[in-house]
C-alpha cells in the first residue's frame, strides 16, 4: 500500500478500495463492504482522508475508535455513523471488527432520483463521529437486514430495475436511521437536557459579560463549538426537546434578556441593542416586536 502522509482525497470508490487493498466494487458508484467478507485493518484507516461520496458505517463490535478533527472517540457499544462527501476523517480500528458494514454511495448514483435532493435533508450526515447512532437489538436486525438486501442486490445480475431497487433500499435504510436517531434523542433525554442547560448557561454568560457587545450576536457555529457537538446535531436536539431550532433558541434567550434589561434599567433602546450584540438598533427593535408584538419602548411602558 502506498504511503499517505498527507490528506488523501478519494474521488472514486474504485480508487479508494484499490488503495486500501480491497476487492474491486461490483458497481463503480456504490459498494457494500461486509465485514464478514472483507477485513478493515487499522493500517487502512490510520491516515487522514476525504471521500467524494457518502459513507454509512455500522460496526457492531466494541473497541472501535474513530478520529474526527483532533479528537478520538471510543465506541464501547459499537455504533453507526454517516459522513457526506468532503468530510475529513481518520479512523483507528482496533479489536474484532468482523461484524458490521460500510456502504459507500457516490452522488452520481443518485442523479435523477428524488433521493439526490432528499439525502441532504438527513441531518445525521453532518453529525460528528461522537454523535453516532447506537442501535437496540431489534434495530440492529432491521438495519443489518436492509444492508444484506443491498449487498445481495449488488451481487445480482444488473438489469434495468437494479438501480431503482437499490435506491429504494438506501432510502429505507436512511428513513429507519432517522427514526432511530429520533428515538435516541428521547432515550438520551437526561443527557440532552444537561446539554440544554449548558447551552443556556453559555448564552446567559455571553449576554451578561459583555461578550455580545464586543463580538456581536452568538452564532450557531460558536455555540456548537462550545458544546463540542456539530451544528446539525445541536439543531436536531433542540427541535426534539423544545420544538425550536438553534437560531430560534438564541432569539428566545435574547428576548428574555432584553425584557430583563428593559424592566430594571434606564438604558436606551440603542444602548440595549449594542449590549446584546446588534450592529443597528433598528434590527433589535424589529426582532423584539416580531417576538412580542410590542416595541421595546411599548414593552417598557406596559411593564411599568
Amino acid at each position: 500500500m502506498e504511503q499517505r502522509n498527507k490528506l488523501q482525497v478519494f474521488h472514486s470508490i474504485t480508487e479508494m478500495q484499490r488503495i486500501f487493498g480491497l476487492p474491486k466494487p461490483l458497481h463503480p458508484l456504490i459498494s457494500m463492504l461486509d465485514y464478514n467478507k472483507v477485513e478493515i485493518t487499522s493500517e487502512m484507516l490510520a491516515h487522514p482522508f476525504v471521500m467524494d461520496f457518502y459513507n454509512i458505517t455500522y460496526n457492531e463490535s466494541a473497541g472501535c475508535r474513530m478520529k474526527y478533527g483532533q479528537t478520538v472517540y471510543d465506541f464501547e457499544e459499537g455504533g453507526m455513523f454517516f459522513t457526506s462527501p468532503g468530510q475529513p476523517l481518520t479512523g483507528i480500528q482496533t479489536g474484532d471488527s468482523r461484524s458490521g458494514f460500510t456502504l459507500l454511495i457516490h452522488p452520481d448514483f443518485l442523479r435523477n432520483y428524488t433521493l439526490d435532493t432528499k439525502i441532504k435533508s438527513y441531518g445525521f450526515f453532518s453529525y460528528s463521529v461522537n454523535e453516532s447512532l447506537h442501535l437496540s437489538a431489534k434495530e440492529q436486525v432491521i438495519i443489518t437486514t436492509i444492508a444484506k438486501n443491498i449487498g445481495d442486490e449488488l451481487e445480482t445480475a444488473i438489469d434495468d430495475i437494479s438501480q431503482d431497487v437499490l435506491i429504494s433500499q438506501i432510502e429505507l435504510l436512511l428513513n429507519y436511521s432517522h427514526r432511530f436517531y429520533k428515538r435516541q434523542f428521547i432515550t438520551r433525554k437526561p443527557l440532552n437536557n444537561a446539554l440544554l442547560e449548558k447551552l443556556d448557561k453559555i448564552l446567559d454568560d455571553y449576554f451578561n459579560d459583555k461578550t455580545a457587545l464586543m463580538n456581536g450576536l452568538p452564532s450557531v457555529q460558536f455555540l456548537a463549538g462550545q458544546l463540542n457537538i456539530s451544528p446539525k446535531y445541536l439543531g436536531d436536539m433542540l427541535r426534539t426537546l423544545t420544538g425550536h431550532n438553534t437560531q430560534q433558541h438564541i432569539h428566545i434567550r435574547l428576548i428574555e434578556k432584553a425584557k430583563e434589561i428593559l424592566t430594571i434599567s434606564d438604558l436606551t433602546v440603542g444602548e440595549i441593542a449594542f449590549q446584546l450584540g446588534f450592529e443597528h438598533p433598528q434590527s433589535f427593535s424589529k426582532l423584539f416586536k416580531l417576538k412580542t408584538n410590542l416595541s421595546p419602548l411599548e414593552f417598557r411602558a406596559s411593564f411599568n
